[in-house]
């Protein structure tokens, strides 16, 4: 398969029509939208825990809350094997994954109540032989099994079989929004996962839909361990608010970092976030 980079066209126009719905909205509109698509997230991926849903891809911009929420649900639902000092019953695959390392990593979560959760790793999108482990992982008939029927030193040395029953679930974490790839290519690799996954887009796609989801978890308690002044948080706000179009990243992790350098140096700490957050020349 051709390299992420020459097959990860974006659709501008769907992007062009989807600002103008946004357009449309009122706030209030929109953060309930919000509220309701992560609520809906929570839930679905306590059903992936419980086996009930054997995939889930969340699409969504980065450093908005995706990995967050997924995780803590997580947590939680698996606190008996944290209390209990036993290895979880999920784990997060980040970065890079070669497909017999997918292979390996399938099977050690192959039984039923485990959870793999691939974040940020859209490397397994691009790949053929991934690609295909994780569309008969995820089928839909009563049972499923992989194969892999090339030799393989690593499978022989850690006694993995050529053959198992995979059991568990896939939660995939993305920054790919896949109603707007171009590439034909890709849209048939993608369409094959979504056709064996629950696919919750966030719909976070415009900066004002971003600084809205901000100012909402801001206000929920986001900057609470910091200890400032109501004063100091809406000092924060307005600097993300005003500078949209400067910083490098609209997120909450920006909103983060900026309120680290607030703290760190509260009489000159937007000069310094000049030369940390925003893009060069802005």
């Amino acid at each position: 398969m051709a390299k992420a980079e020459t097959i990860l066209e974006m659709d501008t126009d769907a992007i062009a029509a989807r600002a103008q719905e946004v357009a449309k909205e009122s706030d209030e509109a929109i953060i309930e939208r919000l509220q309701t698509r992560f609520s809906i997230l929570n839930q679905m991926t306590l059903a992936v825990k419980e086996g009930i849903v054997r995939s889930m891809i969340v699409s969504g911009p980065p450093g908005v809350g995706k990995s967050h929420g997924v995780l803590k649900v997580l947590e939680k639902a698996d606190l008996l094997n944290t209390l209990a000092e036993r290895p979880p019953k999920y784990e997060v695959v980040k970065g890079s994954v070669s497909a017999v390392g997918l292979y390996a990593k399938l099977y050690e979560f192959s039984d039923e109540g485990n959870v793999l959760v691939f974040d940020d790793a859209d490397g397994v999108f691009f790949d053929e032989t991934s690609l295909n482990l994780l569309k008969a992982a995820l089928d839909t008939t009563e049972r499923r099994f992989i194969n892999w029927n090339k030799d393989s030193r690593l499978l022989r040395s850690d006694g993995i079989p050529h053959r198992y029953e995979f059991k568990g679930s896939v939660i995939f974490i993305s920054n790919i929004k896949f109603a707007h790839v171009r590439s034909k290519k890709l849209k048939e690799h993608l369409a094959a996962l979504e056709s064996r996954s629950h696919y919750i887009d966030l719909e976070m796609d415009t900066q004002r839909e971003k600084i809205l989801w901000i100012k909402k978890v801001t206000s929920d308690g986001m900057l609470d361990s910091y200890d400032f002044e109501p004063v100091v948080k809406d000092e924060l706000i307005d600097y993300i608010e005003s500078n949209v179009d400067k910083l490098r990243e609209i997120s909450l992790r920006t909103m983060l970092k900026a309120a680290d350098l607030r703290k760190a140096f509260p009489a000159g700490w937007q000069n310094i976030a000049k030369t940390t957050l925003m893009r060069r020349g802005a």
